[in-house]
């Protein structure tokens, strides 16, 4: 299948134009750059260098690959941010989208696999959280993601493109080529081991007192080599709609602390900072749907295993892609 990807310069991008060229897929990438990296471009893949923001060059962009369907991971995605520049987030996450959802009409594209976020249900009243657990999001992130829902629906009903949309969880781990390096980085396992690779005096762990087992956030996390396979599994199937990618169980912050500890072989030093806002004790997922409507089912489920991958990778590119 003649596959577009357009944010396959990023973190899970990268990931999934991998994984789809392994499989054989015939794989072009769409990313502007200003948070992908051009070594995170698998060379298999057709390359085209444009914003979703220029109409014009991701509707040439969709055409000269010939897709057939879309991989759409371009967005914007650190939550802090968004509260201090919400009109970033929407333009970027949603005006932006919508060229591409045009461009993919009018190329005739057959589906959008659409990377949405867990962040689009909020603070849930129940655990675990199934795809029907109420949406409210507490930050224009959040909200920014739930909108897009929201128009892949309408472009369905209107078009007839059909979609999937994945509300991932904690995305972590690598692959042997092409792992995580943000321009910010707010994620908790490449913080930690920037303090093992002794890049960081310390790690910051926000809220000690949550009413979990040793007082740390609990949250679920999931491989990105699996995040790449439910992708690749939805191009394949006839299912459509919204499912949760997460692995049904979390693991605290002192749990993955310990776990890169155990990888690295080194102390990691903590500084215990106060809750930051919104941060819910517990968020884990429900997987059931996706087990039963694409048969995904998470094959790297330890979260040492999971940090294992991230440390060989980050040994590797002690700088990410800048080493």
């Amino acid at each position: 299948m003649n596959v577009l990807v357009a944010g396959g310069a990023g973190y899970i991008g990268s990931a999934c134009v991998e994984f789809l060229c392994d499989a054989g897929h015939r794989v072009s990438v769409l990313d502007d750059l200003s948070e992908g990296h051009r070594q995170a471009i698998d060379p298999r893949s057709r390359f085209f260098h444009a914003c979703l923001a220029d109409r014009e060059a991701t509707r040439e962009a969709v055409r000269q690959s010939e897709a057939e369907a879309i991989l759409h991971l371009a967005a914007f995605a650190l939550v802090g941010e968004s509260m201090t520049h919400p009109g970033k987030y929407f333009f970027n996450n949603i005006s932006c989208g919508l060229n591409l959802l045009e461009a993919a009409v009018a190329c005739r594209v057959r589906k959008i696999v659409f990377s949405s976020t867990c962040a689009t249900y909020g603070i849930p009243a129940a655990l675990p959280m199934t795809e029907s657990t109420p949406q409210n999001p507490i930050n224009p992130y959040g909200e920014s993601k739930r909108s897009f829902e929201r128009i892949l629906h309408w472009f369905r009903e209107a078009h007839g493109l059909d979609f999937v949309a994945f509300r991932y969880f904690n995305a972590a781990g690598a692959t042997p080529r092409f792992g995580e390096h943000h321009r910010v980085e707010t994620h908790l396992i490449p913080n930690l081991l920037k303090v093992a690779l002794g890049q960081a005096a310390e790690a910051m762990i926000f809220g000690t007192d949550y009413p979990t087992p040793d007082g740390t956030c609990v949250r679920d996390y999931i491989h990105v080599l699996d995040i790449a396979r439910a992708h690749a599994l939805a191009l394949q199937s006839g299912a459509s709609g919204f499912y949760n990618l997460g692995s049904g169980s979390g693991c605290s912050v002192r749990e993955v602390l310990h776990a890169c500890e155990a990888a690295s072989g080194r102390t990691i030093p903590v500084k215990a900072m106060p809750r930051r806002p919104g941060d819910p004790p517990v968020l884990i997922a429900s997987p059931e749907k996706v087990r039963l409507e694409l048969g995904w089912i998470p094959t790297h489920t330890s979260v040492r295993e999971i940090v294992a991958s991230a440390w060989a990778w980050h040994q590797r590119h002690p700088h990410g892609y800048h080493s």
